[in-house]
């Protein structure tokens, strides 16, 4: 069936696939982003497409009129460089969830989304590398990421006391690192993944063997390709389930193990420069899939090297592409 949703965040990496999943079930979009149109990662015309700030009550109220549901994918964040250095400009996003909870009152929306973060889950239990996933009971006692772990932990809390107070059905998903084509690869928002195929696909061009790596290399994560994360997205949107849920894969690596399996797929191998005064972020992270699989049946499907496969080929055509109309500066 037909239904007219708005995406919030929709100029965005995961924002702009979410949308074009949507397009494809034949729904009809209002898509806003605080980015000019211009510098949406994917933007399509056949959509209502806005410009505005979402931090604006009256913004909030106007795009949510006669809107059967919506999708509030919108913050200001990036990878670890980013939110350890701007945490005040992270945490000003919980003025957008706010608002737009406020409005979906006032409009009758029908359900409301809201796309969270494993910065939510408390910082003592993810100290080692290579930890037991994180269970969605772990983000209590409440030690999230500062600044923005802490502003979708109060968000969470905040879709959940607006669907116990005024019975707004809101669903909620924790995202584990996601990453894949269409999104950023330079300019300091980037996240792991990107951030070292960049290094490797420009190391290669130059005939350059040493890359930086931030930290020891010995940190891990579990890297979710952007697939499995609008399918995970959708599932728990259409699910009856109000409770918070992981998004994420349970396939756990160091950062040395991720840029080795960068380097089979360029055929090209590279030394690492670690530098320990570099963000680093917590020790070692990973998604547990208990509940979500138990929930609603979903679970990640696509592997690491597969997704990286994707994504550094994605990225090498864009450098090549940048670097032919000398629209890219070298960073190693």
């Amino acid at each position: 069936m037909k239904n007219r949703y708005l995406v919030c965040g929709a100029g965005g990496f995961i924002g702009g696939h979410l949308v074009k999943s949507l397009l494809q079930d034949g729904h009809e979009l209002v898509c806003v982003d605080i980015k000019p149109l211009e510098n949406w990662f994917q933007l399509f015309d056949c959509n209502k497409n806005f410009s505005l700030d979402l931090k604006e009550y009256e913004n909030c109220l106007k795009l949510t009129k006669n809107i059967d549901y919506v999708y509030n994918m919108a913050c200001n964040m990036g990878g670890m460089g980013f939110i350890e250095n701007n945490k005040a400009e992270c945490m000003l996003s919980v003025l957008i969830n706010t608002n737009l909870l406020r409005a979906c009152l006032i409009n009758k929306i029908k359900k409301y989304f809201f796309s969270s973060s494993a910065c939510v889950y408390n910082a003592d239990k993810q100290s080692n590398v290579f930890i037991n996933g994180l269970k969605e009971s772990d983000a209590y006692p409440a030690m999230p990421e500062d600044g923005y772990g802490w502003e979708k932990l109060f968000s969470e809390r905040m879709c959940r006391h607006f669907y116990e107070d005024y019975g707004l059905e809101t669903r909620i998903a924790r995202y584990h690192n996601v990453y894949g084509p269409m999104g950023t690869f330079d300019g300091g928002r980037e996240k792991a993944p990107a951030a070292l195929c960049r290094k490797i696909v420009i190391a290669k061009n130059a005939r350059v063997k040493k890359i930086d790596v931030w930290g020891d290399g010995e940190q891990t994560r579990s890297f979710m390709f952007i697939d499995d994360c609008i399918k995970g997205t959708k599932k728990i949107f259409e699910s009856n389930c109000r409770e918070v849920l992981n998004v994420g894969s349970e396939e756990q690596v160091s950062i040395n193990q991720m840029i080795k399996i960068i380097e089979e797929i360029s055929d090209y191998k590279v030394e690492k420069n670690y530098q320990l005064d570099m963000p680093k972020g917590v020790r070692g992270r990973s998604s547990n899939n208990d509940l979500v699989r138990k929930k609603i049946g979903w679970d990640s499907e696509i592997s690491l090297k597969f997704g990286l496969e994707i994504t550094y080929k994605w990225i090498e055509n864009e450098i090549s592409k940048k670097l032919n109309n000398n629209k890219f500066t070298i960073k190693y």
